[in-house]
């Protein structure tokens, strides 16, 4: 498997962690010296291994939270 670069460009925010110490966080991200986009994904502790996660365009996040703020969560 091809080695991935990436550099977190900016910490958005932490939604959850594990028992294990692995945090779910939304970051911005450049991945492979390319544009940065954010993303939602599980990493560890150091920020050096990660699991699935999704990466959005601004515009895509622009519309996730138009979609997020219609719902009714109560």
């Amino acid at each position: 498997m091809a080695n991935i670069k990436f550099e977190i460009i900016e910490k958005i925010g932490t939604v959850s962690e594990g028992a294990k110490g692995w945090k779910k966080e939304l970051n911005l991200i450049s991945w492979n010296e390319r544009e940065p986009k954010y993303d939602l994904r599980d990493w560890d502790e150091a920020n050096e291994k990660m699991g699935k996660g999704v990466t959005l365009t601004k515009e895509e996040l622009i519309r996730l939270k138009e979609i997020l703020n219609g719902l009714d969560l109560a």
